[in-house]
């Protein structure tokens, strides 16, 4: 039977402020990318979320940033490596606390927005982040874009790479992200983003923003929570996903 992980980026918020959903969110996915207060997220909403996902046995995953509470992680910084590795683990460490103190622990880690995107080919700042997991615990899978040099290296580091696939995001040709600026970039029809995430788990192949099929390998399922209708949309895409044969379990 074909297997998929679910995961949204949650505990995106700040104080006062809340983006995402995640009690109702933590109902149906599998992962919790957990912000660690670098581009959302702060020791209030950490806690809480950890709380939230060891209840309902969801997996928790620290979704590490560069420093930009501002621009939401999503600016291109240019951090020192050595930096980067001690900010990681950093922020790797912060949410374990939490984790623990709710009975769970830090399973995994994932990068965010301009991070995330900058470690598929900038080999420099993916061997920052794979010295920062290092770091932080030699043992936690790195979760990531399929032929990223993020998951290279982090492979000859010896730690688990685990490839994704996004339901919600366009993709170049050459299986990667089309980026946010662009037109299209984000797809916000249901019926679209149910067809592709079936199509994905299934054949591990997506349409791309030029119309060709292109392979995307992927063991993870993201679903952003930050798009209108995120709760309902991450339903339905489960409910299909099981419909389909598919069985919904995280990874770690």
């Amino acid at each position: 039977m074909t297997v998929i992980d679910l995961n949204a980026d949650l505990g995106e918020g700040f104080g006062r402020w809340r983006l995402t959903d995640d009690e109702q969110l933590l109902s149906v996915v599998t992962s919790a990318n957990v912000a660690c207060g670098f581009h959302a997220g702060d020791a209030a909403t950490m806690r809480r979320v950890c709380e939230l996902a060891a209840e309902r046995g969801v997996t928790i995953g620290a979704q590490v940033s560069y420093r930009d509470l501002a621009g939401f992680g999503r600016r291109a910084m240019d951090v020192p490596p050595v930096e980067l590795a001690a900010e990681v683990a950093y922020q790797i460490g912060a949410l374990e606390v939490f984790a623990r103190a709710a009975g769970a622990r830090v399973a995994y880690v994932k990068p965010h927005g301009a991070l995330y995107n900058r470690v598929v080919r900038d080999a420099e700042q993916a061997r920052a982040v794979v010295d920062g997991v290092l770091l932080a615990d030699a043992s936690l899978p790195v979760l990531g874009l399929p032929g990223s040099r993020l998951l290279e290296l982090a492979g000859k580091a010896g730690l688990p790479a685990v490839t994704e696939a996004f339901a919600d995001r366009a993709y170049t040709d050459e299986g990667a992200l089309v980026p946010r600026g662009r037109d299209g970039a984000v797809l916000t029809d249901p019926d679209t983003v149910v067809e592709r995430s079936v199509s994905l788990a299934r054949s591990g192949a997506v349409t791309a923003h030029s119309g060709r099929r292109v392979q995307v390998r992927a063991r993870s399922l993201c679903l952003h929570g930050d798009t209108p209708g995120a709760v309902g949309l991450a339903r339905l895409v489960r409910d299909r996903l099981v419909a389909a044969g598919v069985r919904v379990e995280a990874f770690a």
